[in-house]
């Protein structure tokens, strides 16, 4: 059970924390300043420090060095958000701002837990030698520890091809762009390449472009000098500066405004930055790492992304595969998060069903592994008895449901159009979803959701999903005809 040491001097914040993690299966100590927590304990001796930033007598970032290497998560209010990415830059693993909700500093907390434990067995795992210069027996059973190094579960073709492009990319400074459906880890690649390059001892900056308001997004991120706009009593550092010698990842990049884009763009070609108000400019040494779910390359065709930025950010594209491409990795994943949950009730003895298990496998899980992990937690919590079955998964599929192979088996017979057919287009090379799409739109003029569904053989939630993966949207008269 990880040892955790809480030093926070607000006694309703630390006590109400303790107990979140106490819940959550870790043995907790608190004290109330760096001076108690030095009297009391053995500081090296914890498996992660959670220390206020402002403390009575010394700040929370000398725990880092009576530490001794023990991993120090800094809380601060956003106020003080820039003091906070100063502390990373003094040895601070991350930093959570005050109001923080229990998921994620739970998130947090497992996060860092998981790198620690990994972090030593990382080197030897890569390096590994491999009998003839081809994977063996013994590399195959190897590969999720070698995949430790960069902390994601899977061991299908697309996820082994991506850790071999995150090995090789993550050494050099270029620009990546990781694409993927929301749910898909984007963020999880963006710090695997922070932690296997060679700026991983200095800060990764983390910015969801779409969750900060478009009117303060530039002085976010650009910082601001005192007097640029009405409110701004001081000039504050931005988060491109704060980054400085480290990773910039921004999130959901196609939200950000075109004239911060103008901005960014700067940043990458002249690696210099403007604070908001002001008319000097400063260098910075920052590798950027943007993520997105969106096609930037039709948006810049739109005029709703700088074709400019998009080029200077396309240097390296990741595609993620969407967790319904992974095969017999979403059960392992959904084995894995099991344990976690599990661990965190004090329970050993939860298992899924075979139901389940042919469900968690077959269902389209358009959350991807974020729904996923959703999913199990609920279960998890539900359960009264060691069997979890796919209705407490909450798993909205049919016996009738079909994998895509049956499904693609079936599409020619009950759309009347057969394979061989000669009066029809060669289909040999259509795909499943070509079949699907054909079918749909040829019949939802005169067939309702539960018919084009039955037919099909899925639940009308799978054909909904269809649809918006595909983006064929509903007939308005079909969409009235079956309510």
């Amino acid at each position: 059970m990880p040892h955790i040491l809480i030093v926070e001097d607000e006694t309703i914040i630390r006590s109400a924390l303790r107990r979140l993690l106490e819940r959550n299966q870790y043995q907790v100590s608190e004290a109330g300043s760096v001076q108690e927590a030095q009297e009391r304990f053995s500081i090296a001796t914890f498996d992660l420090i959670v220390s206020d930033l402002r403390l009575p007598g010394a700040p929370g970032t000398e725990l880092i060095k009576l530490g001794q290497g023990t991993p120090v998560l800094i809380m601060t209010s956003y106020a003080s958000l820039r003091s906070a990415v100063d502390s990373m830059k003094m040895g601070a693993v991350d930093y959570i701002a005050k109001p923080f909700d229990h998921d994620e500093m739970l998130q947090a907390v497992a996060r860092i837990l998981r790198d620690r434990q990994n972090a030593p067995a990382a080197a030897p795992a890569s390096a590994e030698p491999r009998a003839n210069g081809k994977p063996g027996a013994a590399d195959k059973g190897s590969n999720n520890a070698a995949n430790g190094e960069i902390g994601i579960i899977g061991s299908c073709p697309p996820m082994q091809d991506m850790y071999s492009k995150i090995r090789k990319v993550a050494p050099t400074d270029s620009n990546v762009l990781i694409q993927g459906e929301s749910g898909t880890g984007k963020e999880l690649v963006a710090r695997a390449l922070h932690n296997l390059s060679r700026r991983a001892k200095a800060p990764m900056i983390s910015v969801n472009c779409a969750a900060i308001p478009e009117t303060l997004i530039e002085s976010e991120l650009f910082g601001h000098e005192k007097g640029a706009f009405t409110g701004a009593s001081a000039g504050r550092a931005g988060l491109v500066e704060a980054a400085d010698g480290g990773t910039l990842f921004l999130d959901e990049i196609g939200e950000l405004p075109l004239e911060a884009q103008a901005r960014l763009l700067r940043v990458l070609q002249e690696g210099e930055i403007r604070r908001v108000g002001s008319v000097q400019s400063q260098k910075v040494d920052v590798r950027l790492i943007a993520a997105t779910h969106r096609d930037l390359k039709n948006l810049a065709k739109a005029g709703q992304f700088r074709e400019d930025l998009y080029y200077r950010l396309h240097v390296i594209a990741l595609k993620l595969p969407a967790l319904r491409e992974r095969g017999s990795d979403v059960n392992e994943i959904a084995n894995a998060f099991l344990a976690r949950q599990s661990a965190r009730i004090g329970r050993d003895d939860l298992h899924f069903s075979h139901e389940a298990e042919q469900a968690i496998r077959h269902y389209s899980w358009p959350g991807n592994v974020r729904e996923l992990e959703n999913a199990v937690e609920r279960a998890v919590i539900l359960s009264e008895s060691p069997e979890i079955s796919a209705e407490l998964l909450g798993i909205d599929i049919e016996l009738s449901d079909l994998d895509d192979d049956d499904l693609l088996n079936n599409l020619p017979t009950i759309s009347g159009v057969s394979a061989n057919n000669a009066s029809h287009e060669p289909t040999e090379d259509l795909s499943l979803e070509d079949y699907f799409q054909h079918f749909v739109l040829e019949h939802q003029d005169h067939m309702t959701e539960t018919e084009l569904a039955r037919k099909l053989g899925v639940s009308r939630k799978c054909l909904w999903e269809r649809r918006q993966r595909l983006g064929i949207p509903r007939r308005k008269s079909n969409a009235t005809s079956d309510n």
